[in-house]
């Protein structure tokens, strides 16, 4: 099992490198990067390039690990056994199995996206240590122990809200996607937008990355929303004279798929509000 990228996903020779690495270690690969980078896309990217199945686990703050592994519904149990109900005598009918569980008991290797594992509170990367590097874990109410029948490719997403224990980056491999230059972003744009017109496209990619570059910008714009403002800029059949940015506010054309705080709106507006001398 290689991967080398997709048809729809442009994979730089260090990611192909840090993907192949963990496959051939079995390590999780931990992914870090800024948001709209495609961390999230790799998995699914890995999932096709490798023919197989992907389950996804998008973690939340409120999630706890216990849940990635199964749930026992004690309350439902109760209601049922004062109902008279004769689900009650199996307790299996109240375990709810997880996604560590479900990718254990494939019947084939499947890649497993722990996705945004920094939203979860401090601890939820060492409660996962032991079923992350031993592929097992018991389950007390029914005394079973669930072991993987194969090893998934676990691929596990940082957004670096938080930092995550040096116990559970031991086990992992790490990768952190840059984001694209100007070559590698121009072959992502000629994947999503095949014959986009090269004069557009590189006039949108020369005042992308101003903006990008822009000193004081609370919230840098990613690759995907330069998709979805690119997508905009055909959709409007815009020229590359069009883009020329208001000289009255310097805003880009269509600036709300870029920027997405007012602060940073105001920032463009102070900028050409000095060019004109305060007046």
């Amino acid at each position: 099992m290689r991967f080398e990228g997709t048809r729809d996903y442009v994979a730089t020779d260090d990611l192909s490198v840090a993907v192949n690495a963990a496959i051939t270690l079995q390590r999780p690969l931990l992914v870090k990067g800024e948001p709209g980078t495609g961390k999230t896309e790799l998995a699914r990217q890995v999932s096709l390039a490798l023919g197989v199945p992907m389950l996804e686990w998008a973690v939340k703050s409120t999630t706890r690990a216990q849940q990635g592994l199964y749930e026992y519904d004690a309350v439902s149990r109760l209601r049922d056994s004062q109902l008279g109900d004769e689900r009650v005598h199996d307790i299996t009918n109240y375990i709810r199995k997880g996604k560590l569980w479900q990718a254990f008991e494939a019947e084939e290797r499947v890649v497993l996206l722990i996705d945004e594992i920094d939203k979860a509170d401090i601890e939820f990367p060492n409660d996962l240590l032991q079923e992350l590097d031993r592929m097992e874990f018991h389950v007390y109410e029914t005394g079973e122990t669930i072991a993987a029948k194969h090893r998934p490719i676990v691929i596990i997403t940082s957004n670096n809200e938080k930092e995550l224990p040096d116990a559970f980056l031991r086990r992992c491999f790490f990768h952190y996607i840059r984001f694209p230059d100007m070559d590698t972003l121009r072959a992502i744009v000629e994947v999503h937008f095949p014959g986009i017109k090269q004069t557009l496209l590189a006039a949108a990619l020369t005042q992308f990355f101003a903006v990008r570059d822009q000193q004081g910008l609370k919230k840098k714009p990613s690759t995907s929303e330069m998709l979805d403002w690119l997508k905009l800029l055909l959709a409007e059949d815009l020229s590359p004279e069009d883009l020329a940015a208001d000289p009255k506010s310097a805003l880009p054309r269509l600036h709300g798929a870029l920027l997405k705080n007012e602060q940073d709106v105001h920032l463009f507006e102070r900028l050409a509000f000095m060019a004109r001398g305060g007046r």
